[in-house]
């Protein structure tokens, strides 16, 4: 048995309540709605003061896509005041394509110093198989430099995941850089350069 069709009114009056226990359901409904309708009830989700509404919208805003949903990602990455926020609008980018999101992912990593937001955007462009090898170096070499140990290890990861596909100059680049974190004050962190340099 198919799921019925949300009632798409009944869902834009529980959204714009701002009431997540109202909100949150009626925005995980749009599933099953077409793009072109889902998508301006997400944006509305957008608008809600609760940071939770706000990243199930972005998290929406990954799977229905168009442009409007980009450009609402693209201010929600740069300028939502919440962390959580901003880590589900990079997720959400990612989504449309890592040609697409790198330039503008690239950025919110330099610009956002939030461990949450950073870490996001790591394991969104980490998993695309799409990646090109210089990419992932360049992120990986941004990571490895953070304040917080959780995202330098995330760095590390990808480090080790270029020695192991161990293609042109970025492996061997990748195993330097990995090298120099064996010391790294926080275990976690050499930890994953030592694993990383097994391969």
């Amino acid at each position: 048995m198919s799921a019925p069709t949300p009632d798409l009114e009944a869902a834009r009056l529980a959204i714009a309540s701002g009431d997540p226990s109202r909100a949150m359901p009626a925005l995980a409904g749009l599933r099953a709605v077409e793009a072109e309708a889902a998508i301006p009830l997400l944006l509305l989700g957008l608008e809600q003061t609760t940071f939770v509404i706000r990243s199930l919208a972005c998290a929406g805003l990954g799977v229905k896509r168009n442009e409007v949903g980009w450009q609402a990602l693209e201010t929600a990455v740069r300028q939502d005041e919440d962390a959580n926020v901003r880590a589900e609008a990079a997720n959400a980018l990612a989504s449309y394509g890592v040609v697409r999101a790198w330039p503008l992912l690239r950025d919110a990593f330099v610009a956002d110093d939030q461990w949450l937001v950073r870490c996001s955007i790591l394991s969104a462009l980490a998993e695309q198989a799409e990646m090109p090898p210089g990419w992932l170096l360049e992120l990986a070499r941004l990571a490895i430099v953070d304040g917080d140990g959780t995202v330098r290890a995330g760095g590390a990861e990808i480090l080790g995941r270029l020695v192991r596909q161990g293609e042109g100059p970025e492996a061997a680049e990748a195993r330097e850089a990995l090298a120099g974190l064996q010391g790294d004050g926080d275990h976690r962190v050499a930890a994953v350069a030592l694993d990383g340099l097994q391969a």
